[in-house]
């Protein structure tokens, strides 16, 4: 069965660099999502100045996870930076989200998320309780860890400087009924960074599920991560 894909409401955007640390194109992508909003594929679309045209950087948004030199020569940007230096480049505006994904690769045949077949209890009070992890690549620096303590309130637990801490700070939101708590984490033994988080709903609508898993996913990545994906582990 196909699996029905979610797109978020923004790309991301990335400034990508030559050799020499000079800005030479612009790299847009989106994560497709599954009904539950996990993630079951990344696109991309890229533009540099030496070819002056957008063109499908599928793979290379994908190599970006997984090459740490690639990644030292990106810089992640808002729409707004990047539209800032692509007049610089060009002189003209940045194409619209609709038309940047026309030129986006299209997966073939998505696959359907991972079956969960071991559902634990909704938490008393709730009708359903869903935990996710978005997973990040690269190294948080102090400043990046004290910026996300300011924009999310979180009082910042450990100590970022020592190896052995896993968890960084953990922060609860109440939306509506809903309650929402993420944990911020060293993963893959320190190789990566995590963000836990658990959903508590108590209706039919999982519209702010999606809402904020692409609001944290758009935080940190501002900090000099690169999202890898994002699971559901129940």
């Amino acid at each position: 069965m196909a699996t029905a894909l979610r797109y978020h409401a923004a790309l991301h955007y990335y400034v990508v660099h030559d050799g020499a640390g000079e800005p030479e194109g612009l790299l847009a992508e989106e994560f497709l999502l599954a009904a539950d909003h996990s993630c079951v594929g990344l696109v991309g679309g890229g533009w540099s100045r030496s070819e002056g045209r957008w063109r499908d950087a599928s793979a290379t948004s994908r190599r970006l996870r997984v090459d740490p030199t690639l990644r030292a020569r990106v810089t992640p940007v808002s729409r707004d930076g990047a539209a800032t230096l692509y007049r610089e480049f060009c002189g003209a505006a940045l194409p619209d989200e609709a038309a940047l994904r026309t030129c986006f690769g299209v997966l073939p045949a998505p696959p359907s998320p991972p079956l969960l077949l071991h559902r634990s209890e909704a938490t008393p009070g709730f009708r359903e309780t869903r935990t996710y992890r978005i997973l990040f690549a690269g190294a948080l620096t102090p400043g990046g860890l004290t910026a996300l303590g300011g924009a999310w309130r979180m009082p910042v637990t450990g100590d970022l400087a020592e190896p052995g801490v896993r968890v960084l700070g953990t922060v609860c939101r109440q939306v509506g009924r809903d309650a929402f708590r993420w944990e911020l984490r060293r993963v893959a033994a320190g190789a990566a960074w995590g963000l836990d988080v658990t959903c508590d709903l108590t209706g039919d609508r999982d519209d702010a599920v999606g809402v904020l898993l692409h609001a944290l996913t758009a935080q940190v990545r501002l900090q000099g991560l690169v999202p890898v994906t994002i699971d559901r582990f129940r």
